[in-house]
């Protein structure tokens, strides 16, 4: 009995938290599309471009919301209500201050960040209209990011999930229509994805106006343990976002210098389809955080290892339809991106899609095992392997493969990364299995 509850609450709460992290990945896809569309190759390119800052500001808010959410969890289910209260004050505290630096960014910065990121002078006035937008927008994504972590872990699974595709359907509403009819170009679309946390905390707000919370703001004293204990929970979290971030600068790098502009149209595609993929084992992943971490605060090692199984079987089902998806649909795919019906794109795109997505067996272990970790109070592997698909051998690996193999050693970097990480995290996972027989 006792395991198919357990079950029950997996489907319940991953599976509302997967549709959720599919409707938010729509942001960046949605622009994508329509981008596409209405600005051709170059729109495409700056997007592409523009694209790191985006998930440097999100993981910035998952980092925050993602370790509150965890550390409320647990203590909610120990009975410590006021050190609840105090993790969520200091989770909003947090929140403030990184959106106030991302905001000074925006408003001295944007040039310049976008003479780093690469654009030349035909899509750097796109480019930067993206960044700085991204940046000025930046307290709504991070505080829309806080909240959702916390009403999801506050038993309002279905609450969190309806904000984040009712967010995400904003925005690709206001996308088509302020791209096409408004003709408003680069500056409607980053706007569009602006406004749609706007409507992800309006739906968010009766959770919080019906009093049906349990975390409040409190006056405190700033604790650094606290503060510690937030960010280090959900650090694995950011470097997945901004790995992502940072793979994505790194490549269009190495693809500037290969191909041009085109080729970093084409890993625009292929990069922008990647997040949606990694959504869906986000969501896993963060959709069992709250069972994962209230059981281990309750000591049932057995649900939390039950947990664990039942993730790891739904991705690596999921990881079978979705590549057999990208490899019979990579023609009309990169052709769905490719208004200008450039060759030499559309033959890039669609030996990237074939390649790249081989790693997605690999990457789903890693994402789901980091947040395991992360959930259940044992981090260090969470950031380990966080940072290891994230930068440490994803870097040299983008450099070397490429060096050899050319666009081919591109796309490769990835899975052959990920696949490497992956045995690293198994090892850890023998571990952990063990520490946390001990610290249950």
């Amino acid at each position: 009995m006792r395991d198919k509850g357990c079950f029950h609450n997996f489907i319940k709460y991953a599976s509302l938290n997967v549709r959720g992290m599919l409707g938010l990945s729509c942001y960046i896809l949605a622009d994508t599309f329509f981008i596409a569309n209405a600005l051709g190759s170059r729109g495409l390119t700056a997007l592409n471009l523009a694209i790191p800052i985006y998930s440097f500001v999100h993981g910035c808010g998952l980092m925050i919301g993602m370790g509150g959410g965890i550390r409320f969890a647990i203590r909610k289910y120990q009975g410590e209500r006021r050190e609840s209260d105090v993790i969520f004050s200091h989770a909003v505290g947090l929140a403030v201050g990184f959106a106030a630096c991302f905001l000074l960014a925006g408003l001295l910065l944007s040039g310049r960040i976008v003479a780093l990121l690469g654009a030349d002078r035909s899509i750097f006035d796109m480019t930067r209209i993206y960044v700085r937008m991204v940046l000025l927008f930046s307290p709504l994504f991070l505080l829309n990011n806080v909240l959702l972590a916390f009403v999801r872990n506050d038993g309002a699974p279905q609450r969190s999930m309806a904000a984040m595709v009712g967010g995400s359907l904003s925005n690709v509403v206001l996308d088509y229509v302020f791209l096409f009819p408004c003709r408003m170009g680069m500056f409607g679309a980053v706007l569009a994805t602006g406004l749609a946390p706007v409507v992800s905390m309006l739906i968010l707000s009766p959770h919080m106006l019906r009093r049906r919370n349990t975390f409040h703001l409190v006056r405190c004293r700033w604790s650094r343990a606290v503060t510690a204990g937030i960010l280090s929970g959900g650090v694995p979290s950011l470097i997945t976002e901004v790995s992502a971030g940072v793979v994505i600068l790194v490549f269009n790098g190495i693809l500037l210098a290969m191909q041009g502009n085109v080729g970093v149209a084409a890993y625009g595609v292929i990069a922008n389809l990647s997040l949606v993929v990694t959504a869906i084992y986000t969501g896993i992943g963060q959709g069992i955080q709250p069972i994962l971490s209230s059981s281990f605060g309750a000591g049932n090692r057995e649900d939390v290892r039950r947990l664990l199984r039942y993730a790891l079987t739904a991705m690596l089902l999921l990881s079978a339809v979705l590549y057999g998806a990208v490899w019979f649909g990579a023609s009309p795919i990169a052709a769905a991106f490719n208004s200008e019906g450039d060759r030499l794109l559309q033959a890039f795109a669609e030996e990237g899609l074939k390649l790249y997505f081989i790693a997605c067996p690999f990457a789903g272990f890693n994402i789901i095992l980091a947040v395991y970790f992360a959930a259940t109070e044992y981090a260090h592997p969470a950031r380990i392997i966080s940072l290891l698909r994230g930068f440490v051998l994803i870097l040299p690996m983008a450099f070397a493969l490429s060096a050899g193999f050319g666009m081919t050693g591109v796309w490769c970097a990835v899975p052959v990364t990920e696949a490497l990480v992956a045995g690293v995290g198994a090892l850890y996972w023998s571990k952990g299995d063990r520490q946390m027989l001990v610290r249950t």
